[in-house]
């Protein structure tokens, strides 16, 4: 979702508002490349099997999980508990950064010849588990709004890398479709326009403009998907798709103070991962 922050000015849409996202995008690219050099193989992390309809019950799982996620953040607004949400959102926060830390300096580590790799990998991951904690809700400056750009790209990631290629698609599609819902008529929109300062850890902030945490971690789970499955063009031509989706999005803005960030992007992504693909 990207939200409009209030101004005195007229909101413009500029190339410039790309960059955050193009950030991301490259960050994931980086993490994407440390799992193909480092030949790390997930398990699934979807429960049904990539046959019949174990895709489609995957997708469904996944976006009913975060439709669940949502509005119990709605919920918690409403009856004025945001210091539960903010204790709820640190805790994530702390657990999927120690998780995604520790994963990839495993890899990085696997990469040299350290002895005590493990050790070291999780000695590291609580270093930086707790530089990111104190970023994100000790400090309210650029340092936090980099360390989202980074979360996005290594949960994106990591998720690309975990989901079958199948269910992976699905999932962006179902997700693009229920953020047109969730934004302008669901928990979404409604969480939006009370503000999403309180939110920290799940939001961007940047210029003129608000992002979740959501989009920039589905668009790098596109771009490491495309990666990882497809190889290097087929990622570029995702990329591509993303930046003019996000480009679009933020156009829809000047007309919207608030418009749903995964449609435009996740579709022209597909497009361009599949014309790469197939060309």
């Amino acid at each position: 979702m990207a939200d409009q922050k209030e101004a005195e000015k007229p909101f413009h849409a500029g190339p410039i508002l790309l960059a955050p996202v193009a950030a991301s995008l490259i960050m994931g690219v980086l993490f994407a490349y440390l799992i193909i050099t480092s030949q790390a193989i997930f398990p699934s992390a979807t429960p049904f099997p990539e046959i019949g309809l174990g895709p489609v019950v995957n997708a469904l799982i996944f976006v009913v999980l975060t439709g669940f996620g949502a509005s119990m953040i709605y919920l918690f607004l409403k009856r004025k508990m945001k210091n539960l949400i903010r204790f709820l959102i640190g805790f994530a926060i702390t657990v999927v950064t120690f998780f995604l830390a520790n994963v990839y300096l495993l890899m990085l580590f696997s990469l040299t010849s350290a002895a005590d790799t493990e050790l070291l990998a999780f000695v590291d991951a609580i270093l930086i588990t707790v530089v990111v904690d104190v970023e994100l809700f000790a400090f309210h400056n650029i340092g936090g709004e980099l360390v989202v750009l980074a979360l996005g790209g290594a949960l994106g990631t990591f998720l690309g890398a975990a989901i079958p290629t199948i269910s992976a698609v699905l999932i962006l599609l179902f997700l693009a479709a229920y953020d047109v819902v969730a934004v302008f008529r669901g928990p979404v929109g409604k969480i939006a326009s009370e503000g999403l300062d309180y939110l920290r850890g799940l939001s961007f902030s940047f210029r003129d403009i608000q992002m979740g945490l959501g989009d920039l971690t589905f668009y790098s789970m596109l771009a490491a998907l495309s990666l990882i499955r497809f190889g290097p063009i087929a990622s570029f031509g995702s990329i591509v798709g993303v930046l003019i989706g996000s480009f679009l999005s933020f156009k829809m803005l000047e007309k919207r103070g608030m418009f749903p960030g995964l449609p435009f992007s996740i579709i022209l992504g597909l497009l361009g991962m599949f014309m790469a693909v197939i060309l």
